[in-house]
């Protein structure tokens, strides 16, 4: 039962944090290039990379656990979202004011959070202390 809780948690996390990216990233393609380089600090090209990585991201987050075909880019791509999130958390704390980071840093949480616990998508399973028992037993005799 408590599998299915955090399945269905990492889930809803999932789309949550698809949705975001997808407005993020969808946002900074269609932004001018005078808007984005009054909004960031940051080489207008570089934006647009993280925009495109960002809507990739999205898609990594959701396609792979809903069609269920190599499921192990899930992970993947929360670990590069996180990233992604992260350099926005410093970009915004280096801008002088600490508020805005807010978002940015409880988005690197979240999307930390799912690539650890989707971490069984990509071939590293999780071991419970029975398994583990039972392997050492099996030693044993």
């Amino acid at each position: 039962m408590r599998g299915k809780k955090i399945g269905a948690l990492l889930w809803i996390a999932q789309v949550l944090l698809a949705a975001l990216f997808i407005f993020a990233g969808g946002a900074k393609l269609s932004m001018p290039t005078a808007a984005l380089k009054a909004a960031v600090p940051l080489p207008v090209p570089f934006i647009r990379f993280i925009a495109v990585m960002e809507l990739l991201g999205a898609l990594g987050l959701l396609l792979p656990g809903l069609l269920r075909i190599r499921r192990e880019l899930t992970p993947l791509a929360a670990a590069g979202l996180t990233i992604i999130v992260t350099g926005a958390t410093v970009v915004t704390l280096l801008q002088g004011v600490v508020a805005p980071a807010i978002l940015p840093f409880v988005t690197t949480l979240v999307a930390a959070s799912v690539a650890y616990g989707r971490r069984d998508w990509a071939g590293h399973p999780i071991r419970s202390d029975a398994a583990r028992d039972d392997r050492s037993s099996r030693r044993a005799a």
